[in-house]
C-alpha cells in the first residue's frame, strides 16, 4: 500500500511539473493531426517489438559462441573473438549500421532492410552478451570445475551440470537489461529506412509538421516497452540474490 501511494504521489508531482512546463510554452499542440496517423505509430510499435525480439535471440547465440571463442585453445579463434568484442564495443552503433548495410549487405546481396536490421542489432548486442556470459562463467570458482573433473565428469559435463546452472542465475538479470537496450538501439535503424517506431514518428512529423506531438508518443512507446523489462530485471536480480 505504501509503495502504491508513493508511486501515485511521484507520478502526480512529475505530471504537474511537465504540465506547467508545457503550459508555459508558446507552442500550440495539434493532436488531431497526429491522431489521423495513429496506425503508423501502432505498426511501428509492433515492428520494434519484432525486430528487438529476433535480435535478442540471435544475439544470444552469437554471444555464446564468442564467449566460448575468447577462451578457446585455438589461438586464431581466440584472437578473432577478442577483436570482434573490442571492435563492436568500441565503435558507435550508427557507424556499424551504415557500414554493414551499405557495404557488407550490399555486396552479399542482402536487400531486405528488416533482416539486415535484425542482423546488425544482433551482432552489436552479441558483443555485450558475450561479455555477460564470459563474466558469469569466470565468476564461478575454478575449484568447482576441478571438482567436477575429479568426480569423473568430462569438461563438457562439468560445464553442463556444475558451471552453467550457476552461471545462468547470474546471466539472466543483465540479459533482460540488454533486451531493453536492444529496444532503444533499434531506433537507429531509422537511418536505413526500417519502418520501426522512430522512423514512423519521423514520417508523421514530416507530414504534419507537429514535432512534439510526434515525438511525445514516441517516447511513451519506448517507455512502455522498456520499463516493464527494467522492472522485471530488478526483481529478477533481487530474487536471484535471495
Amino acid at each position: 500500500m505504501v509503495y502504491i501511494f508513493n508511486f501515485i504521489l511521484l507520478f502526480a508531482i512529475i505530471g504537474l511539473f511537465f504540465y506547467f512546463m508545457f503550459v508555459g510554452t508558446a507552442y500550440n499542440f495539434n493532436w488531431q493531426s497526429i491522431y489521423e496517423y495513429r496506425q503508423m505509430f501502432i505498426d511501428g510499435f509492433f515492428t520494434t517489438i519484432y525486430i528487438s525480439f529476433f535480435s535478442l535471440i540471435l544475439s544470444f547465440f552469437i554471444g555464446l559462441f564468442f564467449a566460448y571463442g575468447q577462451n578457446s585453445k585455438i589461438i586464431l579463434l581466440r584472437f578473432f573473438s577478442r577483436f570482434y568484442v573490442e571492435t563492436i564495443r568500441g565503435t558507435p552503433l550508427l557507424v556499424q549500421i551504415l557500414i554493414f548495410f551499405y557495404v557488407v549487405a550490399a555486396n552479399i546481396g542482402l536487400n531486405n532492410r528488416y533482416i539486415a536490421g535484425v542482423l546488425i542489432l544482433a551482432i552489436f548486442s552479441g558483443a555485450y552478451i558475450s561479455e555477460i556470459i564470459r563474466a558469469a562463467i569466470f565468476s564461478i570458482s575454478k575449484e568447482q570445475y576441478e571438482t567436477g573433473l575429479s568426480l569423473g565428469f568430462t569438461p563438457f559435463q562439468t560445464y553442463q551440470y556444475i558451471i552453467f546452472p550457476q552461471a545462468y542465475k547470474r546471466i539472466l538479470p543483465p540479459l533482460t537489461g540488454q533486451f531493453a537496450s536492444i529496444i532503444k538501439d533499434s531506433s537507429l535503424l531509422s537511418i536505413i529506412s526500417v519502418n520501426e517506431l522512430t522512423m514512423n514518428a519521423q514520417e508523421v512529423n514530416s507530414y504534419t509538421f507537429s514535432t512534439l506531438e510526434s515525438y511525445i508518443p514516441l517516447a511513451i512507446g519506448y517507455l512502455l516497452l522498456t520499463y516493464p523489462i527494467s522492472l522485471y530485471s530488478r526483481r529478477l536480480e533481487k530474487k536471484m540474490k535471495d
